[in-house]
């Protein structure tokens, strides 16, 4: 019996490119440009934007995004966090943040799907217990803006409303 991997979705692509954009800017931070253009080269320029506003999101808030990465780390240094997760955390944070059409067990879900891909087998269960602390401590403190039916789990409706 041969098993066929399931189809990538088109914004998973996407967040793969921008996972390689900021992998090869941690690489060679003289080359942003040409690392973008090598890796959308082939993508349509809606799909490009999505990719870009991610890549400069996570590029113009970088600290902001590793003191709540920082916060979370009991014992650890950000720095012994391998590369790739430590990228793929500040990805979602960024998307968590930044993107409030996209809710944030959707972008919990596609950084362990990429972690599984790209990191190491334990890299998920890592990735998804430090995204779901953040998650907590942004709700609490109201910053998680998030529009549209469905974006926000009913139960923090219910709390934020009086409770």
């Amino acid at each position: 019996m041969i098993f066929e991997k399931p189809r990538k979705s088109r914004r998973r692509i996407l967040r793969e490119k921008a996972l390689q954009i900021l992998y090869g800017n941690e690489l060679n931070k003289e080359n942003l440009d040409t690392t973008i253009k090598q890796v959308l080269g082939d993508v349509n320029f809606s799909d490009r934007e999505f990719s870009l506003k991610l890549v400069n999101s996570v590029i113009e808030n970088q600290k902001e995004l590793e003191n709540l990465i920082v916060k979370k780390l009991s014992n650890w240094e950000l720095e012994r966090i391998a590369l790739i997760d430590r990228l793929l955390l500040r990805l979602g944070i960024a998307e968590m943040l930044f993107f409030p059409e996209i809710p944030p067990k959707v972008t919990m879900n596609e950084m362990i799907e990429i972690a599984k891909e790209y990191s190491t087998a334990k890299s998920g269960k890592f990735i998804n217990g430090i995204l779901d602390a953040i998650l907590n401590d942004l709700k609490k403190s109201n910053k998680l803006k998030k529009s549209g039916r469905g974006l926000i789990e009913q139960s923090f409706h219910k709390k934020s409303s009086g409770e």
